[in-house]
C-alpha cells in the first residue's frame, strides 16, 4: 500500500460515522501481532519502546532519532496506517516541533501527535501562546501532505485540572491547523462527553492510563471519534511476565505456558514480509 493511500485510508477512519480503536505497538513484532487481529490503524508508544529499551517514560529518555528509528521498523512491519508519539516535538521551539515532522513524514508515518508539556516540573505545561505557535508550526510543514497532525493539551496529566482551559487550548489547536486533539487524563465520561461537544474536530480519548474506563460503545456515544491505550498494552504484557516470572520462583511450576502465544502462530506472523511504503 503507498503512503497516499494509507493517509487515504487514515483520513477516511476520522470522517466517518463511528469510533474507531488504534492500539498503541512498541515494536515490529507487537506490530504484526496487533495488525493480524483486524485493527484498522495503529499508533507508537514512546513509553511501551522505552520498557523495551529498559528505560523510563519520561522526556529526554529517548532521542528523536530513537523514536523515528523504531516507528520506521513499524512502519515497515504492516501495511496499516501508522500515527506516531512524537512527544513534545523533540523541542520548545516551534521550528523543532516543525521539523520533527518532516522527518516523521520521510520515515513513512501518516500521522503523529504534538503534546504541550514541557519536561520542566517546575512549569509542566507550556504558556497558551506558545503552545498554540508550536501547533501551528507542526500544521503548516504538513500543510497539503499526507500527514494528520494531533495536538495533545497534557494538563490533566500534571495537576491542571482545568476543563475549561483544556477546552480553550484545544479549539486553539484546532484553529492553528491541527486535525485531531487530545486530552489524556480526563475525569470522567461527562468530561470527554463535553470536550467532545466542544471541539469542532475529532477527538481521540485515551484508555487505561489511569481511573475508571469506559467501553466503546460509551465513548462513541460520548462523542469520540479515536481510542487509543497509550503505553497500556505494552504495560499488560510486562505484567504477563512478572506473572509467570513468579509462578515459577514462588510455585516451581510452569502453567503460564498454557496461555502464551503458541509458537507456531507466532513464528507464522513473524515470518510475514513486509515492504516499506517510505518514499513512495
Amino acid at each position: 500500500m503507498t503512503l497516499q493511500a494509507k493517509f487515504d485510508t487514515f483520513r477516511t477512519l476520522h470522517s466517518r460515522d463511528g469510533v474507531f480503536v488504534m492500539p498503541n505497538v512498541w515494536d515490529a513484532g507487537s506490530t504484526r501481532i496487533l495488525t493480524s487481529m483486524g485493527f484498522e490503524a495503529l499508533a507508537t508508544t514512546s513509553a511501551g519502546f522505552a520498557f523495551s529499551v529498559g528505560k523510563r517514560d519520561s522526556f529526554g529518555a529517548l532521542s528523536r532519532k530513537e523514536i523515528l528509528t523504531n516507528a520506521s521498523r513499524i512502519v515497515v512491519a504492516t501495511d496499516l496506517p501508522v500515527s506516531a508519539d512524537l512527544e513534545e516535538g523533540f523541542g520548545a521551539s516551534p521550528e523543532a516541533c516543525a521539523k520533527t515532522v518532516e522527518l516523521a513524514m520521510a520515515f513513512g508515518l501518516v500521522g503523529g501527535s504534538i503534546e504541550d508539556a514541557t519536561g520542566d516540573p517546575d512549569h509542566p505545561i507550556f504558556d497558551f501562546s506558545h503552545a498554540v505557535e508550536r501547533v501551528a508550526a507542526a500544521a503548516e510543514v504538513k500543510k497539503d501532505r499526507p500527514f494528520l497532525l494531533t495536538a495533545r493539551a497534557e494538563g490533566w496529566l500534571y495537576g491542571d485540572n482545568d476543563l475549561a482551559e483544556t477546552i480553550r487550548r484545544l479549539q486553539a489547536f484546532c484553529e492553528a491547523g491541527a486535525d485531531v486533539v487530545y486530552a489524556p487524563g480526563l475525569p470522567d465520561i461527562d468530561a470527554i462527553r463535553t470536550v467532545c461537544r466542544e471541539v469542532p474536530k475529532p477527538v481521540n480519548v485515551l484508555m487505561g492510563l489511569q481511573g475508571k474506563t469506559y467501553s466503546v460503545r460509551e465513548l462513541e456515544d460520548a462523542g469520540a471519534k479515536r481510542i487509543s491505550v497509550g503505553g497500556s498494552f505494552a504495560r499488560a504484557a510486562l505484567g504477563a511476565l512478572k506473572r509467570a516470572a513468579h509462578e515459577v520462583l514462588d510455585n516451581g511450576t510452569f502453567s503460564y505456558a498454557q496461555e502464551a502465544m503458541p509458537d507456531r502462530e507466532i513464528a507464522a506472523l513473524m515470518a510475514q514480509e513486509k515492504s516499506s511504503s517510505r518514499g513512495e
